[in-house]
């Protein structure tokens, strides 16, 4: 029998699993939460299995590095949250407790109390009267104390940061003409400037001569005593406790591996944690790249750059997959065919690849998600990030199939089709080609766009400074755009027939026109690199379209309509071209006069349409995941005969339960 965490009420306690699965689970704030299934796990070896299970713990261990480096003060909050919501006495007042309850699972999904998309300060909507009596009724034992002689002080320091909007108001700032280290909260600097920031690297980078290594990728750079000095997170260095743990699965891992490259692989991940050393980083990421031969995968460490505003340092995450053989055929055919698109490309042969190198792509499902990919996750990953390395050895893309599906099958009648979408031909058109085009999109994107193309000599990778990760998603969008049109595809058995790219060209029209405006806050910007992306080329190719791409009215309600499918991919072609040149000459005044121009800015009579539309539909703008549970089943010595996959854990327990399994940072 499997026994696992459930919540009932306020606590937690072991109970049975269930036999029924349900996709969508409760819905909070501007949330709602999924689940996905693990198909084919349990027919998978056992030795695979338990490979799975030591990976995916070492995907949980890193949660609280990722929390702490999105607020210095954020791991302190959830702390303090948790310990309210188990041993408050909430009979005196529900309703504040109840808005207490909401915040805090929105600080559990973002990590932190910044909103996991726009960046923006989370505000409660209890009041700071019943947060202060509520906190002095709970025995201190319970709160986070650490540094702190009364509970009184630990609320004098907690309150402003949590009730004051204009304090520490963005994680992410990126806005044009300000310091953008000193206006961002996120906690990868202390006491430096941008402009300090800036020249020390650059420093850094002129002393070593070459591209490589990433630095500043997986430190905090602060101001001592007037010198700047970097801390390193290592395992022996700062978060150093989350490290040692992330370590001891990695080398649990290890002894299972499926083959020689896999624990070679491990080897080098566990040297870099250890020493902090990113040249080390380098060579493991090549040697992630040169494994192809097992069924399962993972990526853990410091990777992502974009809640940096400068792009240089990476916050932790943690993904464990293993392969869709028969979906893998269709990302196969891609990543085969890659010199093809390369030089097919409408991109100046200046900017295009001479041999594409090492391009590989496989259809995964996800296992285990933690860190930054978790709750919310990408549903396609291309890594690694470093120009040189993709340049020299290629890259490894991912489409994380069992992901998607959730998606799709939660959002199977829900209306939202129905209320955006200009006309019944159209409708129909996305129905029968929609899911195939979207998968296509995001493997040409993950596959091909982000490794395409190629710097000029002497180009800084980090040219584009804050523009760049927008940039670099539009140019992989825009690849994969183009090429959805192209009858290679048709040819490649990859889409039926030749009109089926039209439902793609219009989803994507229509979603970065109009209805990702949902997931914005009335009087706000855009501030997501890929909600920028996207608002790019929308707006970009609707201010060239003409009669072909247009906004319309029918019953007082805006749609988009396309009469020239064929006029929209020249126009994409047009623009990747230019995003190209921009990206492989480092022309970062174009970039900021793209992105400022198209991309930030939101109509404020569109946006009211767009969300008072939305809100009749009642559905919630993000969507985040419950992991399952892996419990491994052993014998009477102790030895692992098997590992039960449980998808009922509800997500407060989840969250309790992480918290208190996997709570090694203060």
């Amino acid at each position: 029998m499997v026994y696992i965490y459930l919540c009932t009420g306020r606590g937690i306690k072991y109970g049975r699993m269930k036999d029924t699965f349900a996709y969508s689970e409760e819905k909070f704030a501007d949330i709602q939460m999924l689940r996905y299934k693990l198909p084919g796990f349990e027919e998978l070896p056992l030795q695979k299995k338990i490979f799975i299970y030591y990976l995916s713990q070492a995907t949980l261990c890193g949660r609280d590095i990722t929390t702490d480096q999105f607020g210095k003060y954020n791991l302190r909050i959830r702390k303090t949250l948790e310990a309210l919501y188990l041993y408050f006495d909430s009979v005196s007042d529900k309703v504040e407790f109840e808005k207490l309850i909401v915040y805090l699972k929105r600080v559990w999904f973002s990590n932190g109390i910044y909103h996991h998309y726009g960046c923006e300060k989370l505000i409660p909507e209890f009041s700071e009267t019943f947060f202060r009596r509520a906190l002095r009724s709970v025995p201190a034992q319970y709160l986070p104390m650490e540094g702190y002689s009364s509970v009184d002080e630990l609320c004098d320091e907690l309150c402003p940061v949590i009730f004051n909007p204009d304090l520490y108001a963005k994680r992410v700032n990126k806005c044009d003409g300000e310091d953008l280290v000193q206006t961002s909260a996120c906690n990868y600097y202390d006491g430096v400037t941008q402009q300090e920031v800036e020249a020390f690297y650059n420093v850094r980078k002129q002393q070593s001569g070459s591209e490589s290594p990433s630095w500043g990728l997986n430190s905090k750079l602060v101001k001592r005593n007037g010198q700047l000095e970097e801390i390193v997170w290592k395992a022996d260095g700062m978060y150093g406790p989350a490290i040692e743990k992330i370590i001891y699965w990695l080398e649990k891992a290890k002894e299972v591996s499926e083959n020689v490259q896999q624990k070679k692989v491990l080897d080098l991940l566990i040297a870099y944690y250890r020493t902090g050393d990113l040249e080390l980083f380098d060579r493991y990421s090549i040697e992630w790249l040169n494994e192809h031969e097992g069924t399962v995968d993972f990526v853990n460490g410091f990777i992502e750059v974009y809640g940096d505003p400068l792009g240089l340092k990476a916050s932790w995450e943690g993904i464990v997959e293993y392969k869709d053989w028969e979906a893998t055929r269709r990302t196969q055919t891609i990543s085969s065919n890659a010199q093809w698109f390369e030089n097919h490309s409408p991109v100046d042969s200046r900017f295009k690849k001479e041999n594409v190198r090492g391009v590989t792509a496989n259809v995964v499902c996800a296992a285990m998600l933690g860190g930054d990919e978790y709750p919310s996750t990408a549903i396609g990953i291309n890594l690694p990030n470093a120009d040189w390395i993709r340049a020299k050895y290629g890259s490894k893309s991912v489409t994380i199939g069992n992901l998607t599906d959730a998606y799709n099958k939660a959002a199977r009648n829900n209306g939202f089709k129905e209320e955006f979408v200009v006309d019944k031909t159209t409708l129909t058109l996305i129905e029968k080609y929609g899911d195939l085009c979207d998968d296509l999109h995001t493997d040409l994107h993950e596959c091909l766009g982000h490794g395409s193309g190629k710097l000029l000599p002497g180009v800084n990778p980090d040219a584009l400074k804050a523009y760049g990760n927008t940039i670099e998603e539009a140019r992989a969008d825009l690849f994969g755009l183009y090429y959805l049109a192209d009858p290679k595809l048709v040819e490649l058995g990859l889409t039926p027939d030749i009109e089926a790219y039209k439902s793609q060209y219009y989803s994507y029209m229509m979603n970065g026109l109009m209805t990702q405006l949902t997931r914005i806050e009335p009087g706000k910007n855009i501030e997501e690199a890929h909600m920028r992306n996207r608002a790019l080329i929308a707006h970009w190719v609707l201010e060239r379209g003409g009669d072909a791409v247009k906004m319309v009215q029918h019953n007082c309600k805006t749609y988009v309509e396309i009469s020239d499918y064929a006029c929209l991919r020249d126009l994409f072609a047009q623009l990747l071209a230019e995003i190209q040149r921009i990206k492989s000459e480092g022309d970062f005044l174009a970039a900021r006069e793209l992105v400022e121009q198209y991309a930030v800015k939101v109509d404020a009579a569109l946006h009211n349409e767009v969300l008072e539309r939305y809100r009749h539909l009642n559905l919630a703008p993000y969507k985040g995941f419950i992991n399952p549970v892996l419990h491994p089943v052993t014998d009477e010595t102790g030895v692992i005969t098997d590992v039960a996959v449980d998808y009922t854990e509800s997500y407060e327990a989840q969250m309790l339960r992480y918290s208190k399994e996997y709570g090694f940072l203060i």
